[in-house]
């Protein structure tokens, strides 16, 4: 290294502050005077870049990125190679153009973080189903269509795939018909296995309080494991229900357009399709928001706020990769069986349980891999410097200083 290393840094800092984008080995400036000690971390200064790449940055969140740390386990802050004199000791400088786009998304993961509680300190309600039921219930009784003046509708309690069980309870609830209630109907919502789990894994990715694994190694260890995981698996839930209630009061769902008449609604809005990369990147907000809120706020923050963002992205959904589709077969057509065996009323096919070795190879994306990465972490900037995101807060606070 020359005595320019320092100076030539500082100068890409610079650079970098005022909207370039040339990369560090390919920067040769270099700033007059004595160069600033202190710089930010190869991953902060890479991003920014990326950043500068797509579009206008705040000067708010150019300060917020090369000051910001690298949420979770991984590689501390790096330094640049060539800006420092060699040190035997710590991680060795680095070409921030080489790093892998999964450091960056541990930085780009905390700010999106922090900008999802900044907005629960405005909105900091629960995420608690009696919210949605009150709020429903009041909108019911200005309208005069009280939803409790109506016995003769069918009581439910919606049971099953976690993501697709939500969705509907929450859409139902929103139209006067929470669930509940004495004698309800159990109805487990279900479909073929890989979908399930993709949304048992979708579900948890939108939940904070618990660490989950990426979805690769996440179906490594259920593919292993003697029972699949309880939200998969409607033959279970439907058989633990059958137990406590009978048999005659559980039914397995697995075409919503039977609900409608059933419940007495017109019409259900169809469950989220949130793309794989976006699931993956709420995996990894999540994880960061959770050390910041609790874990039902959390849940409602996930859901209520960065959901909604999420969806309007384009993107192929979860996919099954190769070497799980044989078991993940296998697995659902013993899952079928079970339920026939159980003798349940099902609305739909109950060969929809059965995940067929073709749909597992023409479905969506697998997400691995740096190219995955890369998607990833192109939706979380665009996030970042979405007008209800990043730059909104900067705006709260400096209007409260």
């Amino acid at each position: 290294m020359t005595a320019e290393g320092p100076a030539r840094a500082a100068a890409w800092v610079a650079h970098l502050r005022q909207g370039g984008t040339t990369p560090w080995a390919a920067w040769t400036g270099t700033v007059a005077g004595p160069a600033s000690p202190l710089l930010p971390g190869a991953q902060q200064l890479e991003l920014l870049r990326r950043i500068n790449q797509r579009g206008a940055v705040p000067p708010a969140l150019v300060d917020r990125v090369l000051s910001a740390s690298a949420a979770g386990r991984g590689r501390p802050d790096l330094e640049l190679v060539g800006a420092r004199p060699a040190s035997e000791f710590g991680p060795p400088p680095v070409d921030p153009a080489a790093l892998p786009a999964e450091e960056l998304l541990r930085v780009v993961a905390l700010l999106l973080a922090e900008d999802l509680a900044a907005e629960a300190d405005v909105d900091d309600r629960p995420d608690d189903l009696g919210r949605l039921v009150g709020d429903a219930a009041r909108r019911m009784r200005r309208s005069g269509r009280g939803p409790w003046l109506r016995p003769w509708r069918t009581k439910y309690r919606l049971v099953g795939d976690p993501w697709r069980a939500d969705a509907l309870r929450r859409d139902l609830t929103e139209r006067g018909r929470p669930p509940g209630g004495r004698g309800a109907l159990v109805l487990v919502v279900a479909d073929d296995l890989a979908t399930m789990l993709a949304d048992l894994w979708t579900d948890r990715c939108f939940s904070t309080g618990v660490a989950v694994p990426a979805w690769g190694p996440w179906l490594d260890s259920l593919a292993g494991a003697r029972r699949i995981a309880r939200g998969a698996d409607p033959a279970l839930v439907a058989a633990t229900w059958a137990e406590r209630i009978g048999r005659e009061r559980v039914r397995v769902v697995l075409d919503d357009g039977h609900l409608p008449a059933l419940l007495g609604v017109p019409a259900l809005t169809p469950r989220p399709p949130v793309p794989a990369e976006a699931a993956e990147l709420a995996r990894l907000v999540a994880k960061a928001l959770g050390l910041r809120v609790p874990p039902d706020a959390g849940r409602r923050i996930l859901r209520e706020r960065l959901l909604p963002r999420l969806l309007d992205h384009p993107g192929a959904p979860l996919a099954v990769p190769p070497e799980h589709h044989r078991w993940i077969h296998r697995r659902s057509v013993r899952i079928r069986d079970a339920v026939l065996a159980g003798d349940y009323p099902v609305l739909g096919e109950v060969d929809g349980l059965v995940s067929r070795p073709r749909a597992l190879a023409a479905s969506g994306e697998t997400l691995s891999g740096e190219a995955a990465d890369e998607r990833v972490l192109a939706l979380a900037v665009d996030l970042l410097l979405a007008p209800d995101g990043a730059q909104d807060r900067t705006g709260r606070q400096e209007a409260g200083t």
